[in-house]
């Protein structure tokens, strides 16, 4: 945040400056410190921990979206988007996994159907309600196919995770320390060149790293393939990023809630997560089970 935001003698200081630019920081460092560990204990745990993981998100997920596109999740159109996600969701879990992306774009079209066309801006919006159902879906069905592989889904979904996380982490790092010319000021006005350099550095980095610790017997995995992975997975997530920002400016809001201190809701906070799980799933059906993404 730009220090011309703030009011008073220490926004016209550089010491106020700084204090402005990090504000949020202890916010989104507790939040993480809460949310990270869960989610890696249930990813470690197994499928039954991760499937109740998956459930919950999803309904979460599902809530915001819903309740973001001003309808309500108690009654139609709006409950149509949860029903469909978990049902979705239920058929992954039976590795029903076709019948599952079917029902996605059935549940989407109907949702779609009986909720009617978009309004004006800021208003209700039924096509995007319908999207929201292959936007939440398809990813949740991702991630219960990626970690359902008994040889390598443990390490994989780890390493999409901390590959997402680490451009999330350099792009507010580099975008708060080098600032520099705006990314796109229409869609996401604080976003910077330098924030995108550094979420995509960031992440091939640690994508690079948790490969070479997490190597299968010992075999280093080839350099080129690890960075293109890891590369294409930071793109994606810092796409999923302007994605949501781009919604929500749709919609004149924010945040997607105000469920998570720092971060506005979970929508906000999986953004990249979002977007990177469906490829990273088919990148793994491409490669066949007990293959790790990077190899």
């Amino acid at each position: 945040m730009r220090a011309s935001v703030e009011a008073g003698p220490a926004a016209a200081t550089p010491k106020g400056a700084s204090g402005a630019r990090w504000r949020d920081l202890r916010k989104r460092v507790l939040s993480a410190a809460l949310l990270a560990p869960a989610a890696l204990l249930c990813v470690w745990l197994g499928a039954e921990a991760w499937t109740a993981l998956m459930a919950a998100a999803a309904a979460v997920l599902a809530w915001e979206w819903v309740r973001l596109c001003g309808y309500s999740t108690r009654r139609l159109p709006g409950i149509g988007v949860p029903v469909a996600v978990l049902a979705a969701g239920t058929l992954a879990v039976e590795a029903q996994w076709l019948a599952s992306v079917a029902l996605l774009c059935g549940g989407a079209v109907l949702v779609s159907a009986i909720s009617g066309p978009s309004t004006t801006r800021g208003g209700p919006a039924g096509n995007w309600l319908g999207f929201g159902v292959l936007y939440i879906g398809l990813a949740a069905v991702a991630l219960i196919h990626l970690r359902g592989d008994a040889s390598a889904g443990r390490l994989n979904v780890l390493f999409l995770f901390f590959t997402v996380w680490a451009s999330d982490i350099g792009a507010y790092a580099a975008g708060r320390l080098l600032g520099g010319p705006k990314l796109a000021p229409s869609v996401s006005p604080n976003k910077t060149w330098s924030g995108a350099a550094g979420g995509l550095l960031a992440a091939v980095a640690v994508g690079a790293g948790a490969a070479y610790v997490m190597a299968v017997a010992g075999t280093p995995a080839p350099t080129g393939r690890v960075l293109l992975v890891a590369g294409g997975i930071g793109v994606l997530a810092q796409a999923g990023d302007f994605f949501e920002s781009w919604i929500k400016r749709r919609f004149d809001v924010k945040d997607s809630s105000s469920l998570i201190p720092g971060h506005g809701g979970l929508l906000d906070r999986l953004d990249g997560v979002l977007a990177a799980a469906p490829a990273a799933a088919v990148l793994g059906v491409l490669l066949g089970p007990g293959e790790a993404l990077w190899r």
